[in-house]
C-alpha cells in the first residue's frame, strides 16, 4: 500500500513512524521550515526532521500549488493520511486518490471539533479524550469516522493528554488503514445534536481568577502551552504558572 503523509506538529509524529513501519510512505508533506522555540532559530516541523530521518521524501507547502499537487498525482498513492498539518485540503486533493483522505483527528467526534480539541476537553473538565479516524470533507471535522480510541484525561498536561492520544491515533490509523483502501471500513455520520466546537484558546482564557473554582483554575494550569501559558498576577507582577494544585478544605 503506498501512502502519502500529511502533518507539521509533534503530535504527527508517531502517525508517521508507524505508517512507515507499516507501508510505503511515498511521500511526506508538511510545513515550511519556521522560527520555533525559546532561540527563536529557524528550525524544521517535527514531521520533517522524522522523516529525513526515516530516509522519506519530503516536501514543504504551506498551500496546495501547482507543483504541489503535481507531487501529490506522481507519488501514486493508494491513501492520503493527514495529522495535524495545518493546512486547507481543496477539492482536486479529496478526490485525487482511490480512497481519499483520512485524518487523525484529537477527539471523540463529534465532541470537540475544531482547531485545540485537547485544551477543550481538559478545560471543559471532560473525563475521556480520544481520537477519530475520519474522512476529510468540505466542514471543519465534520466528516464520518471508522474508528475511535479513548483515554483518561484528570490530571494530565496538554502536552501529557497530546503525547497519549498521538500514540493511540498512530496505532488506530495503522490498524484501520487496510480496511479504508479495501473499502469494508464501517464509516459513522456524526451526530450534528451532539456537536460542540473547539476554537483556538485565547491567552486571556488561562488567566487563574480567584473569584472561580479551584478546579478550574487548576484545568486552566494543565491545559497551558507555550502559545497560550497560565498566568496570574504576583504582587502587581504577572507570571506563568506551571502547575496547580488544589488543597483539601
Amino acid at each position: 500500500m503506498r501512502v502519502v503523509f500529511m502533518g507539521t506538529p509533534d503530535f504527527a509524529v508517531p502517525t508517521l513512524k508507524k505508517l512507515a513501519a507499516s507501508f510505503e510512505v511515498a511521500l511526506v508533506l508538511t510545513r515550511p521550515d519556521a522560527v520555533r522555540g525559546r532561540g527563536r532559530r529557524l528550525e524544521p516541523s517535527p514531521v520533517k526532521a522524522a522523516a529525513l530521518e526515516l530516509g522519506l521524501p519530503v516536501m514543504e507547502a504551506k498551500r496546495m500549488t501547482p507543483e504541489v499537487l503535481d507531487a501529490l498525482r506522481a507519488a501514486g498513492a493508494d491513501v492520503f493520511c493527514v495529522a495535524a498539518y495545518g493546512c486547507i485540503l481543496p477539492d482536486e486533493v479529496l478526490t485525487m486518490v482511490p480512497a481519499g483522505c483520512v485524518n487523525v483527528h484529537a477527539s471523540l467526534l463529534p465532541r470537540w471539533r475544531g482547531a485545540a480539541p485537547i485544551q477543550r476537553c481538559i478545560l471543559a473538565g471532560d473525563a475521556t479524550a480520544g481520537v477519530s479516524i475520519m474522512r476529510i470533507g468540505h466542514g471543519v471535522d465534520t466528516g464520518a469516522y471508522c474508528a475511535q480510541a479513548s483515554c483518561p484525561v484528570p490530571g494530565k498536561t496538554a502536552d501529557e493528554l497530546t503525547a497519549d492520544l498521538a500514540r493511540l491515533g498512530a496505532d488506530l490509523l495503522a490498524e484501520t488503514l487496510p480496511s479504508i483502501v479495501d473499502g469494508t471500513a464501517v464509516w459513522t455520520e456524526q451526530d450534528e445534536a451532539l456537536v460542540t466546537h473547539a476554537a483556538k484558546i485565547e491567552k486571556s482564557e488561562l488567566w487563574l481568577d480567584p473569584r472561580t473554582t479551584a478546579g478550574e483554575n487548576v484545568r486552566r494550569a494543565l491545559a497551558s502551552s507555550d502559545a497560550a501559558p497560565a498566568r496570574c498576577r504576583v504582587a502587581g507582577r504577572a507570571v506563568r504558572v506551571l502547575r496547580a494544585v488544589p488543597v483539601p478544605a
